[in-house]
């Protein structure tokens, strides 16, 4: 899934290429679409490819969507921190102190897996703070980080979820399925408009 995500996006800007390569080839208006063309391109490029970005996923998920909000604290048990992602169907949890907001780490099932099962560890004894990816080694995206960054730094360092820092704390959490979602449409949306161009919608 990591070759195939990364292909995916190293490719959207061929598909872009292709497309504006086409209309200067077979299409019957081509000297006046070429003329146009790069005040067009300009236009859709501003509302096109690599716009949108972490803050339209958070939006998009809410701030009731248990995805973004769900925690635990470095003192639950690893068991408890693994029942609460199974009730609510995800697969990370952010890790704040005892009675404080500031975040110390997240917990995943791959910490899990590799961490207590394959160790054949306790997750009833074992405690989230001595498993969880420390806050110092997190990597972490902002708001304003686009979508096709973020989905490249977890490609690059085989992560699924990646926490959205804000200069006030920690916002929410977003997944590479969230992320692939957001690209995807972004793409379609683009090649909507790439269609409009060439039908004479610019």
């Amino acid at each position: 899934m990591q070759r195939a995500i990364g292909s995916f996006v190293s490719h959207g800007s061929i598909v872009k290429n292709a497309v504006l390569q086409h209309i200067r080839l077979v299409n019957p208006l081509a000297q006046t679409l070429v003329r146009h063309e790069s005040t067009s391109a300009a236009r859709m490029e501003e509302h096109g490819f690599e716009k949108t970005k972490i803050s339209d996923i958070l939006k998009s998920k809410g701030k009731s969507d248990d995805g973004s909000w769900l925690w635990c604290t470095t003192e639950d048990s690893v068991y408890e921190a693994v029942k609460s992602m199974t009730h609510h169907n995800v697969g990370a949890l952010v890790v704040v102190k005892p009675g404080e907001k500031s975040v110390a780490g997240i917990i995943t099932e791959r910490d899990y897996l590799r961490k207590i099962i394959v160790q054949g560890r306790s997750s009833k004894s074992t405690k989230v703070g001595d498993i969880m990816t420390e806050e110092n080694k997190l990597i972490t995206v902002t708001p304003d980080t686009k979508v096709l960054k973020a989905m490249q730094l977890m490609t690059d360092n085989r992560i699924r979820h990646i926490p959205v820092i804000g200069e006030k704390g920690m916002l929410g959490m977003v997944s590479i399925g969230d992320v692939v979602r957001a690209v995807v449409s972004e793409h379609r949306e683009e090649l909507d408009r790439l269609n409009a161009f060439i039908q004479g919608g610019y």
